[in-house]
Formats: C-alpha cells, sequence, structure tokens
C-alpha cells in the first residue's frame, strides 16, 4: 500500500494545542505530514465543499487551494460549543465509509452534554455521584436539590471545557451565586454531590484515563492544592503520569465502561477512585500535555489505529511504524 492520504481537520481557534501532536505523529508514522485543514470550513455554513469522487471523498476549500482526497480524517479539537455544527459532516464520512475514530453526531453529544452523560451513565449502571439536572430552577428547587446531595457538591454547566465556569458549592450563598451565573448565561446546569476525593495531605485529586477501544493506553493523576478549583491542568493541577499497568484495576475497567456506554471509540475519562470509583465525565477529545510523552502514549497509538483500521479495510494487516512509503 502507498503511503496514506491523512487529513487533519481541527479548529485551530483551540488554545489546546492537540492538532500539533496528532500532526507529529502522523509525520512519525508515516513520513509524510496530514493536510491540515480548519474544522469551520465544514461546519454548517461553512464553505468547503465534500463531495464524491468515484469510490472517494473529495475535499476542497477553494479559498485555501486543498483539495484532498482522504484515505483517513483525524477530527480533533472540535470546543465543544462548535460541534453540533459538524454533524452532518460526520455522517457524511460515515456514509463515504471514511476511515475516522471520529464516531458520530449522536455519540458526540452524549458525551458533550452532560445532562445526557448523566441519564445514559443511570441507563448502563456506570458508576457515578448522584446529580441533578438543572434548568433555570426556581430558588426553593435549587436549595432542594443542595439540601439532597447533603450541602457539599459541585456546579457545573451543561455544555463546557477545561474545568471552566464550575463551582464548589457549600453554603446557601454559593448556590444562590452559581444559579444566577448560570440564568444570566441562559445555560442548564449541574449540581453534584462532591466525591470526597482529597488525598491525605490536603489536595484535590483525580485521574484522566485514556481509552482506545476496550483498552487504556495511558492515565494520568491530576493533584489540585486550590481545593475549590477543579483538577484540570489548565487550572492549575499537576498532572502525574501513570503507566497501563500501573493504574488501579478499578479505575481502568470503570473508564472502559463509561466510554463504551457514551459509544465512543476514544475518549479521556475523569474520575475518582473514592467512593469505590466513580465518573465525572468522558471528553471526545481530551487534550494531550507534556510534549514527547504524550505524543507517543496518546497521539501515535490513536493515529495508529486508524492505519490499522484503514489497512483492514482494504483487506490488509494492520500498518506499524514501518509504513511503506
Amino acid at each position: 500500500m502507498s503511503r496514506p492520504c491523512i487529513a487533519l481537520i481541527a479548529d485551530p481557534t483551540s488554545p489546546e494545542g492537540c492538532r500539533e501532536y496528532l500532526a507529529d505523529a502522523v509525520e512519525l508514522l508515516t513520513g509524510a505530514p496530514p493536510v491540515r485543514i480548519d474544522s469551520r470550513h465544514f461546519a454548517t455554513g461553512g464553505t468547503g465543499r465534500a463531495t464524491r469522487h468515484g469510490d472517494r471523498l473529495r475535499l476542497r476549500v477553494p479559498e485555501e487551494r486543498i483539495d484532498a482526497e482522504p484515505d483517513v480524517v483525524l477530527l480533533y479539537e472540535i470546543p465543544p460549543h462548535r460541534r453540533r455544527g459538524l454533524a452532518g459532516f460526520q455522517e457524511l464520512l460515515e456514509a463515504r465509509g471514511v476511515v475516522t475514530l471520529a464516531a458520530g453526531p449522536e455519540e458526540w453529544r452524549t458525551a458533550t452534554e452532560k445532562n445526557l452523560t448523566v441519564e445514559r451513565f443511570r441507563r448502563d449502571g456506570v458508576a457515578q455521584m448522584e446529580t441533578a439536572v438543572l434548568s433555570r430552577p426556581a430558588p426553593r428547587e435549587a436549595a432542594d436539590a443542595f439540601d439532597r446531595l447533603g450541602g457539599d457538591t459541585w456546579a457545573r454547566p451543561v455544555v463546557g471545557t477545561g474545568g471552566n465556569d464550575t463551582f464548589h458549592v457549600t453554603t446557601p450563598a454559593q448556590l444562590a451565586d452559581a444559579a444566577a451565573y448560570y440564568a444570566e448565561r441562559g445555560t442548564d446546569w449541574l449540581l453534584s454531590r462532591d466525591a470526597g476525593n482529597v488525598t491525605a495531605d490536603g489536595r484535590r485529586h483525580q485521574f484522566r484515563v485514556f481509552v482506545l477501544g476496550d483498552r487504556v493506553v495511558h492515565a494520568r493523576e491530576h493533584l489540585q492544592p486550590e481545593t475549590d478549583t477543579p483538577c484540570n491542568t489548565c487550572r492549575g493541577a499537576t498532572a502525574v503520569h501513570i503507566a497501563p499497568p500501573d493504574l488501579d484495576p478499578r479505575l481502568g475497567e470503570l473508564a472502559v465502561a463509561a466510554t463504551a456506554s457514551v459509544g465512543l471509540p476514544f475518549a479521556g475519562v475523569d474520575l475518582a477512585v473514592e467512593n469505590g470509583g466513580v465518573v465525572f465525565e468522558v471528553n471526545v477529545q481530551p487534550a494531550f500535555v507534556d510534549g514527547e510523552r504524550e505524543l507517543h502514549a496518546v497521539a501515535v497509538p490513536y493515529v495508529q489505529a486508524h492505519l490499522d483500521a484503514l489497512a483492514w479495510s482494504c483487506g490488509g494487516p494492520p500498518r506499524g511504524l514501518t509504513a511503506s512509503a
């Protein structure tokens, strides 16, 4: 097989920089860079053109002189608020049989909109902290939920990223502030019982587990010295990397179950070991950190999975690190 054409379609306005890791992984595995395309061209109202060309999908962005017929599409680093706009493009990729682990729009939506995630976990028996979904609640409704959840809770928007707009709520005044904050922004929100995920030395902590198919490829423990702040690295948490064999097996099994529950082939699952193990959320396109470490631990296996799927679709064996040129 000749060198495959790989399109890396991402949103350049994202500050995370995952697209750089993926571009490096593509070049490491194939010897050539991907065709890089701004995802906004193929969102609703975009100027990109996706058409059938024989048995191939042709992607064109005339104003950028892009004209490609990709064998593989890496659709990644799409901010949560822009994912719905790509539903039609995802359906087109599936209809044309393009190799991608992007999954479908319903799977993205189930993981992105946390009220749907909560319902899916309840259906499938995936362990999570007790949660109330609130939509512009009256003060009494919010207070009742707060009391029912023990008065030590976390509030977060239904759609968010990076731990932004997330608050530790332990008093009625903080509850009123959170309710007003979400009401001003017109967003529904969740109120969840605190998991008590604090270490013996007083740091908030949780785990991020990267799942590819039915296996864990990498994990981190996030340690946050500010116990009222979410455990995201972009909010000041320190990441301690964990090789899959060293991860508590309960957490690995729970992360795989959570990923399967929302229907994703790849995800970054946030969870705590306390309470027997509970899942906080499933990230559709988890951020990579620490350069070379997660390039090789996460980005390379993710791209390799696409190459393997392409090889199988062509009737051949999986392609390794010596993919032919």
